[in-house]
């Protein structure tokens, strides 16, 4: 993301962190602004995990979230900022949507069970957005991306995603020589996943091109069941082991792929990283850093 702004002539990127300004904090919020005084707010900080983390945490993860994106609108209006460019979530969506999710869709029912508190918090900014918009007339917009990967990504086991969490048990397994790895469910739910380098190209473009109330989709416009992406990371990590499901686990939300057709439209975006270079480009990443991770 930053080195797409410096791209486009981005004179100052300030990115606030968690030791300087606790964003779940209105105190630290309102410091943060007065501190920075910025024009254009991305708003991509959030609590996030896989599915056991969601499980876990569905407390946590709903008032964090809800609190850090209402008081940073609520506070960017109060500073008058010229954009908040909102980042929401494919977990927003009901669990049942038809497949390929259509931003018309995202009211039509409740969000998959393990992630609902996640979901709904994120898609009450698209709410906050609208409304604000409304009022006062304030420029927010609201991006979904679907699952995102690339090197850098989170690999703590309690807390990642799919494909760090299955990069880690695949190289490790290989390193350690084990014999067989555990995956959770059954492996036939799908998921579209969008590396992180695109999604930052299409948030940015969405920046500085789209000024509109309504919800925009970011994806790469293709769907994969976990099987087949559990045994794609084994075959690029070189794991040759034994691969156990076990179904007592939640598979989640059964299929996951979006209509990008709208971020095409309005702001002329579309994913460029093939799938696999991507998996490569983050399996490599993992093996280089796990040492200081």
């Amino acid at each position: 993301m930053q080195e797409g702004l410096k791209a486009r002539g981005c004179r100052q990127i300030l990115v606030p962190r968690i030791e300087e300004y606790n964003l779940v904090d209105v105190e630290d919020v309102i410091r943060m602004y007065q501190t920075m005084q910025p024009d254009v707010v991305i708003h991509l900080a959030a609590v996030v995990g896989g599915i056991g983390a969601n499980r876990q945490h569905p407390g946590r993860y709903f008032y964090e979230n809800l609190m850090m994106g209402v008081q940073l609108i609520e506070q960017g209006r109060l500073h008058g900022i010229e954009k908040f460019v909102a980042i929401g979530t494919i977990c927003a969506y009901p669990k049942f949507t038809p497949v390929p999710f259509k931003e018309e869709d995202l009211w039509n029912g409740y969000p998959e069970e393990t992630n609902a508190p996640y979901g709904l918090a994120k898609k009450m900014l698209l709410v906050q957005s609208q409304a604000y918009r409304q009022e006062y007339g304030f420029n927010s917009i609201f991006l979904l991306p679907v699952n995102l990967y690339g090197p850098g990504d989170n690999f703590d086991p309690a807390g990642s995603h799919v494909i760090p969490a299955l990069i880690k048990k695949c190289v490790d397994a290989v390193e350690e020589g084990r014999a067989f790895i555990e995956c959770w469910g059954t492996g036939g739910a799908s998921r579209e996943f969008l590396y992180a380098a695109d999604a930052a190209e299409g948030i940015l473009l969405a920046t500085e091109k789209y000024d509109k109330p309504e919800p925009v989709n970011l994806g790469a416009g293709f769907e994969i069941t976990i099987r087949q992406l559990v045994e794609k990371i084994a075959d690029l990590s070189g794991f040759k082991g034994q691969i156990r499901w076990d179904p007592s686990k939640p598979d989640g939300q059964p299929r996951r792929r979006l209509d990008t057709s709208r971020a095409m439209r309005e702001f002329g975006f579309r994913a460029k990283t093939d799938f696999t270079s991507g998996l490569k480009e983050t399996i490599d990443w993992y093996r280089r850093n796990k040492g200081n991770r």
